[in-house]
């Protein structure tokens, strides 16, 4: 029988199965900010063990809250700071040189295909996107991950998703997981692994790729996973161009990541997206799915375009194509977050954020502020957002709010409108 990408990663990285259906995995890299890690740094301290396994292994970065908002966030902030420092913890990034975890450490070259990888974060299954296993996992997981290098999983049951067809203009690799959600619901992927196959994911970038990956976790798997190739390698060329005489023979190497013909899995999905629409979350859960058309004339209060699953630079640069030589309607506020220093960069120079601000725009430093409801883009009761994020949870971004979900290129219109409404580039 042949295996899952899973599996291979598993079985190359399998160090005990201590119970039956327990494995014990060696990491390749641990992941951490300073929401989730200072609670397993004290502990850590308390117990006597302020150490790491390998700090070149381990990245860190402030970006949930950032700069701090108070007391509270900056108090978290220096413990990150301080550990990263006594720990010869070398990749930490802090205020300035920070961005969102999910796009700064892969902009870095940090994740390569056959890799593992932890982050007290759910969306660490973005990380998927390079074929490597990886996952968001709790504070005692961390911990271990810190101080030994290994973390325990389940066995790696794969839900496989053959996305064929050819995606029509004006959708977007959003709509595409928004659309896979609805179709399994949030509870539909649990304890699995969701692997993304087929022509449309093939015809994807990277950072569309990541952005598919990005919310498996929202229908409950453990990690999404694509299959590494010319793109995966295109992409990290900088950073392994000394690992390989040519890309070719990268492309070859990484080629043992793709899951066997033969593999098993425990469902596989065969959709045809040539007829998909831009899509729009309702409700509180982000299987709560319908086409933008079916909700256009929703009223919005702010449109907020960022995060790791939408603050990318094609990501601006889509939602700039929108928003040019326009402005945002009466009421309506706007606010855009690059995820990134390296995003903002680029942005600015290629003028796409003169874009924004000309349309009404507030532009942010890079941050995760907003989409969990902690700074720069808090919404009040009773308001609505439309959000390039990945979850609408009751008071996600605030107490009493409602987020609605989409690309940013609805995200753009809708800043246009003042509602809802699809963009011109959906034909």
């Amino acid at each position: 029988m042949g295996k899952t990408i899973a599996q291979k990663i598993f079985d190359n990285h399998l160090i005990d199965s201590p119970f039956p259906n327990t494995y014990v995995l060696k990491l390749d890299r641990v992941f951490c900010h300073e929401i989730t890690t200072p609670v397993a740094i004290n502990d850590l301290v308390d117990r006597g063990k302020d150490k790491v396994f390998d700090c070149t292994k381990i990245k860190a970065v402030i970006d949930h809250v950032s700069p701090a908002k108070d007391s509270k966030t900056a108090t978290q902030e220096k413990i990150l700071r301080e550990w990263a420092k006594r720990n010869n913890i070398k990749d930490f990034f802090d205020i300035g040189a920070n961005g969102v975890c999910h796009a700064i450490f892969p902009e870095k070259g940090y994740v390569r295909p056959g890799y593992t990888v932890i982050m007290g974060d759910s969306h660490t299954c973005t990380h998927g996107a390079f074929g490597a296993f990886a996952a968001g996992v709790g504070t005692t997981d961390l911990e271990v991950g810190i101080l030994k290098g290994v973390c325990s999983f389940r066995n790696p049951k794969t839900i496989k998703f053959v996305l064929n067809g050819k995606l029509k203009d004006g959708v977007y690799a959003k709509d595409v997981i928004l659309f896979i959600i609805k179709t399994i619901g949030v509870n539909g992927a649990t304890n699995c692994v969701i692997e993304f196959t087929g022509p449309v994911v093939d015809s994807f970038d990277m950072e569309s790729r990541m952005t598919l990956c990005n919310m498996a976790v929202e229908a409950g798997a453990t990690s999404g996973i694509c299959y590494p190739d010319k793109t995966t390698v295109e992409y990290l060329w900088d950073f392994i161009k000394d690992e390989y005489k040519t890309k070719e023979d990268a492309i070859s190497d990484y080629s043992k990541w793709i899951s066997d013909k033969d593999a098993e899995y425990e469902n596989i999905y065969e959709l045809d997206l040539s007829n998909l629409e831009p899509l729009v979350t309702f409700g509180y859960k982000p299987d709560q799915v319908k086409t933008v058309a079916e909700m256009e004339g929703t009223h919005v209060d702010q449109v907020y375009i960022g995060s790791c699953t939408n603050g990318r630079i094609s990501d601006l640069r889509i939602a700039a194509q929108v928003l040019k030589g326009k402005h945002i309607a009466d009421g309506v506020r706007g606010i855009v977050s690059p995820a990134t220093p390296k995003i903002f960069r680029q942005a600015m120079e290629e003028g796409i954020l003169s874009i924004f601000m000309d349309a009404g725009f507030c532009v942010t430093n890079p941050t995760c502020g907003a989409c969990l409801g902690m700074s720069n883009g808090v919404i009040a009761d009773g308001e609505v957002c439309a959000s390039t994020t990945n979850r609408n949870f009751n008071g996600r971004m605030g107490k009493g709010g409602m987020v609605h979900l989409m690309s940013p290129a609805t995200a753009a219109a809708t800043a246009i409108k003042g509602s809802i409404c699809n963009s011109f580039l959906y034909k």
